[in-house]
């Protein structure tokens, strides 16, 4: 048997924790947007700026990304 695989539709969203920390690849599924999208809102100001913990690494809180997911529901 083998193991579930998750749709490739764009539409379909990761469950977003509670609390936590995100990367990149996992909060560009969660909008359903490609991942350079995402870097431009970053860019842009339009989402949040995450943290380095690295040179190559940056996460987001959850709660920040949760944040900003209520926002654009309610912008329309």
């Amino acid at each position: 048997m083998e193991p579930a695989q998750l749709p490739q539709d764009p539409t379909h969203n990761e469950a977003l924790p509670e609390t936590g920390l995100l990367r990149a690849k996992q909060i560009h599924r969660i909008f359903g947007i490609g991942l350079s999208t995402w870097w431009l809102w970053v860019k842009e100001g339009r989402a949040p700026k995450g943290i380095h913990l690295g040179s190559r690494t940056t996460v987001w809180r959850a709660e920040d990304i949760r944040a900003l997911l209520e926002e654009l529901s309610a912008e329309g």
